[in-house]
């Protein structure tokens, strides 16, 4: 591997090109109009354009990396996370072009994209799993037979959706059909499949995550867990590790839980196994995610590695030794959006007309923008993730205070304010929080909001 072309923009696309760098490989950025000002096009080694803003028309276009790959001699693409990250056909067309993807192979990605299938492999690898249907249920009638059996409250799941679409609670068995309609209509719309799946739903759960590596060849490490309970309609807005709640004895079952998994199904690259843990602390798969997650750098500064290194060195070939990780001290990942969080978290696009990042011991910022850069108003809002390290939880709450207080960005709305607010919660500070959290939390109004 000599060069590798960034399917991606933003961010994570620059992140990768640091790490490339370091190793000394060579780096293409592929870019839409719209980000033609980004900082990955400029540190790349080369940039392509490869379409207008819509993801359809450049970052979604097989064809068109494909050929900004060939033209300039790329022999690997990382594909950052979103976009093509989780795509089959496109891991595929890359082994078919002697491309190598850095991540999972074709057949790893679809079985884990589908989410009762997951469910299945996970369940037959001895991974604890919430009770639920076998697979797709076929109707409305059978799903309300198998909620029965299992026990109200239920959740209809759709089998390839993401991001809270295609998903609804039932509590009463009266609601069960409109509901279960309702999901399958929007995964219909949504991802071109609305199968989906019943299983017990789970209340008041955390979402914790472990990161692990594959080599490939049927060695795997994981490197601790990732708590991500703090969400809005199931977007992540804050992680942390360790975990307020996983002690010892908890992270060691589902690190080995998660390690079964991961090789049930003989995983490369860089991956994350998602759990619910009840407030026994029993926990259940969620989801495998085949790909590198926002919240890495959390992971990473706890781990005291670099976890894109270890995916471009595993693509390479290398075997990983199987070992345990050792942890140290606590990190927590802000994800700064371009959003008002006074106004519903509406999307902000715009100029900034000044920005200053925070500095100091344990501070990182990951970001692609600057003063002056115009976010586009055609793909994800976030636009910076700050991220803190320090030896205990409460010291790493102070430190993540201190720097987001320091954080100016200014000509658009950001989520800085929410996050100020949010640390300084009492709950949130005694780690007594699930993924309902928010849903409770109440912001409080700038001193000029009147609405």
């Amino acid at each position: 591997m000599k060069k590798v072309l960034i399917a991606n923009r933003g961010e994570i696309a620059l992140r990768i090109i640091r790490t490339c760098h370091e190793m000394g490989l060579k780096t293409v950025a592929v870019y839409s109009t719209a980000d033609r000002s980004s900082l990955h096009v400029r540190f790349a080694d080369e940039a392509v354009c490869i379409g207008p803003p819509a993801s359809r028309d450049s970052y979604l276009r097989f064809d068109r990396i494909i050929a900004a790959a060939e033209v300039t001699g790329a022999d690997a693409i990382h594909p950052g996370y979103g976009f093509l990250a989780e795509n089959a056909e496109f891991s595929a067309i890359c082994e078919d072009h002697d491309i190598k993807f850095v991540g999972a192979s074709p057949e790893t990605i679809r079985l884990m994209g589908d989410k009762s299938l997951a469910k299945d492999t996970m369940a037959a690898a001895g991974v604890p799993v919430v009770p639920g249907s076998d697979g797709e249920v076929q109707s409305a009638a059978e799903g309300a037979r198998i909620a029965d059996e299992i026990g109200y409250p239920v959740i209809v799941k759709a089998s390839a959706g993401g991001g809270g679409r295609g998903m609804r609670m039932v509590a009463d068995p009266e609601d069960f059909g409109k509901l279960f309609t309702a999901a399958s209509n929007e995964a219909e719309a949504a991802f071109g499949h609305g199968g989906c799946y019943v299983e017990k739903f789970v209340s008041s759960p955390r979402h914790v995550e472990i990161q692990i590596l594959g080599d490939g060849k049927g060695n795997v490490i994981h490197f601790g867990e990732r708590e991500c309970s703090i969400q809005r309609r199931h977007q992540k807005l804050l992680e942390e590790s360790p975990s307020p709640v996983v002690d010892g004895d908890l992270r060691r079952q589902m690190g080995e839980a998660a390690i079964k998994g991961a090789k049930a199904v003989n995983y490369e690259g860089a991956g994350t196994v998602e759990f619910l843990v009840d407030a026994e602390k029993n926990f259940y798969f969620m989801e495998m995610n085949t790909r590198i997650q926002v919240e890495h750098p959390v992971t990473e500064e706890v781990a005291d590695c670099d976890l894109i290194e270890y995916q471009l060195r595993v693509a390479a070939g290398e075997n990983i030794r199987e070992r345990d990780i050792p942890l140290e001290g606590h990190a927590i990942e802000c994800r700064i959006n371009a959003e008002n969080p006074f106004r519903n978290f509406s999307p902000s696009p715009g100029r900034i007309t000044a920005f200053h990042a925070p500095g100091g011991h344990g501070v990182r910022v990951d970001t692609h923008v600057y003063s002056d850069y115009v976010i586009p108003p055609h793909y994800d809002s976030m636009i910076a993730k700050l991220i803190v390290r320090a030896r205990t939880r409460e010291l790493a709450i102070s430190k993540m205070l201190r720097a987001l207080r320091e954080f100016v960005i200014e000509g658009v709305e950001t989520t800085i304010p929410f996050h100020i607010q949010l640390l300084q919660d009492e709950r949130f500070r005694a780690g007594n929080f699930d993924t309902r959290f928010l849903e409770s939390f109440t912001l409080q109004p700038k001193e000029h909001d009147i609405s």
